[in-house]
């Protein structure tokens, strides 16, 4: 297993955000984490990433407890750990050039990565060309580009340390409709190629199953199903995991609740 989570509780204060959470992300496969707004989704990722610490339990990456190491260890073990966000406007420094933003993360890591300035830029345009974007793009601000051409701008800085895991924390939700399955079509087609690992965090059932090879559905904090994505989707047995599905549009116009209030 690539990442293991076992028995994690987060307290804040009085409240319980995750209480008692178990889950494993095999190396090369994506875990679609579900829930509503509040649900501890993004609590979770934030543990995972040491940027919450835990009340309760122990996640280990490929052996190592990441809650038990020093902190220089964990910044070198973030290399390997990223995240692409979900708003692609406020993740991205509106001050810094794609250049920049995409060679920041190099820079950090620069005892993993020794390169001159100019071997930095090669690397920025090729993460570029990775994600669909070309040498053109290099020196223009995050204003001048699209919600879609943003976000393939946060992927590339979250590739640019050779990472092996990815949490994609909603990284479509902002976006509009016309660009979202760009973006999961990316996101697949890098995953194949460079053999990542995804927490795919969504409220989006449709897109889980299209990105995810399991499903872990989360309410007020707890685990309450967790499977192979079309047994757990296709055969929900929790009334949340039911009520969920029974939420999402039909995607049949003549069958939608909002033709009939025109």
């Amino acid at each position: 297993m690539t990442l293991e989570i076992t028995h994690v509780t987060k307290q804040f204060g009085s409240f319980t955000a995750l209480k008692d959470v178990s889950l494993s992300v095999r190396k090369g496969s994506s875990l679609g984490l579900v829930g509503e707004s509040g649900s501890g989704k993004s609590t979770l990722a934030r543990c995972i990433l040491r940027l919450d610490t835990l009340t309760a339990g122990q996640i280990t990456y490929a052996g190592t407890d990441i809650h038990a190491i020093s902190a220089a260890e964990m910044r070198a073990l973030r290399a390997r750990l990223q995240i692409v966000f979900q708003d692609p406007y406020a993740s991205l420094n509106q001050r810094m050039s794609v250049h920049d933003i995409i060679a920041e993360p190099l820079i950090i890591h620069k005892a993993r990565f020794p390169m001159t300035a100019s071997q930095r830029t090669a690397r920025v345009l090729e993460l570029l060309v990775q994600v669909g974007l070309g040498p053109e793009h290099l020196y223009r601000f995050p204003h001048e580009f699209s919600g879609g051409q943003r976000q393939r701008i946060g992927i590339a800085r979250a590739l640019a340390c050779e990472p092996e895991f990815l949490i994609l924390d909603e990284p479509t939700s902002a976006l509009d409709v016309s660009v979202q399955a760009d973006i999961l079509n990316l996101l697949q087609g890098l995953q194949d190629r460079l053999g990542l690992t995804y927490l795919f965090i969504s409220h989006d059932l449709a897109v889980v199953r299209y990105m995810c090879d399991e499903v872990a559905v989360i309410y007020h904090g707890e685990i309450v199903e967790h499977g192979p994505a079309s047994l757990v989707l296709d055969a929900p047995q929790h009334d949340y995991t039911r009520m969920l599905l029974a939420a999402m549009p039909d995607p049949d116009p003549d069958k939608s609740p909002f033709l009939h209030r025109i």
